[in-house]
């Protein structure tokens, strides 16, 4: 009889260490029972979209919706962490410390941390390694090795790849849920750089990505990992020299080709006069409303002040638009971001240089993507081959 596929990304609710490291410590000396009941008695509040349950402040509603034993454990966790672990929260830690025995039940069912449990805890670094290479960890660093920076929602399609051949996700949302949740353990540690929506990997995560083996192994991965990385970075930087370098005419351009492939309607560039200061004016279809809205485009390296913003905000009843947009290869002083979303006028968004280079990245718009593929052994295939479990095999 073939022997079962051992799959790796087991647990759901993919936790951040940091969380798990404190309640593995906090739960020693808990009964099981204990902790599963005070998480099924929350479980049962869950609330509906009518009424919906606010679980952000511990103080007041452990008091107001647990009672005896479930109320004391909810308190010590939430004292015992210093205010940072939620009681609400924690199946995705509770189900991760079971699932590798970070703490095992004694005869009486009461939680006693085990050797792995006191080296998670530790941050021992085979014991770390070994539970990111069990939960995909490593390969999702190497997915987004090839693409950094990125948005999660190009690292998806490769990331749902790689479940559906590992683990027994099989449903869109889940490959979402799965892949934001590694993303965010990986950021708390260091292996990936996070701003706003995109992540980029960080040496750290580079050197993590490569596998564990003999070191002619691990060298070339690592070497074709760090030149792909230094690559897009050269990339990008050369990508922000030539904006900053483009004839300001032709950068509207741009602007109108990187409004279209973010599926905007109706783009236009104005003339070069007579505009009340739009270089764009372009068309969103907003549900069932289409919204126009106009673009200010400015090539230059320095800060955007609040005048410029007024002069646009100004400039809206001119074109029949409702919203404003202001682009810029530099950045906005605070008078103007403060003024962009001033209450009880039409909003403005603003979009400095860092953010139109990660848009221009997101969209192809002036760069082309190409990906790679690297091809590693699969040593639980072969696992069989050893000389060693052949002959225990056949005795």
């Amino acid at each position: 009889m073939p022997e079962a596929k051992h799959f790796i990304v087991r647990t759901p609710l993919f936790p951040l260490y940091s969380e798990v490291q404190l309640l593995t410590k906090i739960l020693a000396g808990v009964s099981k029972d204990a902790v599963w009941g005070m998480i099924k008695a929350l479980f049962d509040q869950t609330g509906t979209p009518q009424a919906n349950v606010d679980w952000s402040q511990p103080n007041e509603w452990i008091d107001q919706r647990l009672q005896g034993a479930h109320k004391e454990l909810a308190k010590k966790i939430w004292a015992d962490s210093q205010g940072t672990v939620n009681p609400r929260h924690i199946y995705g830690s509770y189900l991760f410390i079971n699932t590798f025995l970070l703490l095992t039940p004694d005869i009486q069912g009461i939680y006693q941390i085990t050797p792995d449990g006191d080296a998670f805890i530790l941050n021992d670094p085979k014991v770390l390694r070994r539970l990111d290479e069990e939960e995909g960890l490593p390969q999702l660093l190497s997915i987004l090795a090839a693409r950094s920076p990125a948005k999660r929602g190009d690292l998806l399609d490769e990331w749902s790849e790689f479940l559906l051949e590992n683990s027994n996700y099989g449903t869109a949302s889940t490959f979402k849920d799965t892949l934001r949740r590694r993303l965010l353990n990986l950021v708390e540690r260091g292996y990936v750089a996070r701003e706003g929506n995109t992540y980029t990997i960080t040496d750290k995560g580079i050197s993590y990505a490569a596998p564990t083996g003999p070191a002619e192994v691990q060298r070339p991965h690592l070497a074709v990992l760090g030149a792909i990385k230094n690559y897009n970075d050269a990339q990008t930087k050369e990508l922000r020299e030539r904006l900053e370098k483009m004839n300001p005419y032709r950068f509207e351009m741009l602007i109108k080709d990187l409004l279209e492939a973010m599926d905007y309607e109706d783009v236009v560039v104005t003339k070069q006069s007579g505009d009340k200061g739009v270089d764009v004016v372009a068309s969103f279809q907003f549900g069932i409303t289409q919204i126009k809205e106009v673009v200010q485009v400015k090539r230059h390296k320095g800060n955007i002040s609040r005048p410029v913003l007024d002069q646009l905000r100004g400039a809206l009843p001119y074109h029949s638009a409702i919203r404003g947009t202001i682009i810029t290869t530099g950045g906005f002083a605070q008078g103007c971001k403060d003024a962009a979303l001033f209450p009880g006028a039409a909003p403005i968004t603003l979009i400095d240089g860092d953010k139109v280079i990660e848009l221009l990245l997101k969209h192809g718009v002036g760069v082309k993507k190409k990906p790679q593929t690297l091809i590693e052994i699969d040593e639980s295939y072969f696992a069989g081959d050893d000389p060693e479990t052949q002959i225990q095999e056949v005795q």
